[in-house]
């Protein structure tokens, strides 16, 4: 992968003003149109020439001191793992709400920089654009690295659903808009992503949905397009619930680092 250019740096000692105003920064950066270089609507197909998905996700061990992020990268395409990579890095600050990629982001682009493929979108399981600055983690990232980027959350950080989201039926999506007195850095009305309920199984009365926004060179309903197009058996998108698996091996000591 590419360098990411320093301006974007998730430097975790910065206070939490000079944080947000970069936060601010990497909005303005970022593009939330479709700008993709494969045809969306191969996602999920098989073949040397289909696009190639990252998914991207972390574990923790809480049990050192610092605590350390475990992240996770793996490339998929038509079902299959085509390549892996890991990395760890000492956590330089604890969870805040709205300040995750300066938790994580420092360790996902060392997990990046391992792989020998360059992925042509990556799935974060964190937000994009549903975020108070509109530049959640898949935003920071996924412009870091001017990588088409997808974030896939399992709650709801801010912005207010068009209608609820309470036990929607399999394949529904209800716009997540900007209203007023919604914290976010966007004008009023705007979708900045979309509740979706990727699965509903029958012996179940009710499943959360994803909540799916754009990162970095997508439209949010295409988002949920790719979304949709790597799901699998279950809620999470296969790479994403790969990547989780896969975090959590290298945490328990399945891979050395």
């Amino acid at each position: 992968m590419r360098e990411p250019p320093a301006r974007f740096d998730p430097d975790p000692t910065l206070g939490r003003e000079e944080m947000e105003s970069l936060q601010r920064d990497i909005a303005d950066a970022a593009s939330f149109t479709d700008d993709l270089s494969f045809d969306p609507e191969r996602v999920g197909e098989a073949g040397p020439d289909a696009p190639l998905v990252a998914g991207v996700d972390q574990a923790f061990r809480t049990d050192r001191d610092p605590e350390q992020a475990v992240s996770a990268v793996v490339l998929w395409r038509g079902g299959e793992v085509v390549e892996r990579a890991h990395a760890v890095a000492d956590c330089g600050l604890p969870y805040i709400p709205g300040l995750l990629s300066f938790r994580e982001a420092p360790s996902i682009l060392a997990a990046f920089a391992e792989l020998d493929r360059e992925p042509d979108l990556a799935l974060f399981d964190g937000s994009g654009r549903i975020h108070f600055r509109q530049a959640g983690l898949a935003t920071h990232v996924g412009a870091a690295l001017d990588l088409p980027s997808v974030g896939v959350a399992k709650s709801l950080l801010c912005g207010t659903p068009r209608e609820s989201v309470d036990a929607l039926p399999e394949g529904a999506r209800v716009p997540i808009e900007v209203r007023e007195g919604d914290d976010v850095d966007a004008l009023v009305g705007t979708v900045i992503g979309y509740a979706f309920q990727s699965r509903q199984f029958p012996d179940s009365k009710r499943i959360n949905p994803l909540y799916v926004s754009p990162g970095h060179r997508v439209s949010a309903g295409t988002a949920v397009d790719l979304v949709e197009r790597c799901g699998g058996d279950y809620k999470l998108p296969e790479p994403t619930r790969l990547a989780d698996a896969y975090a959590d091996e290298c945490k328990h000591g399945g891979r050395d680092g």
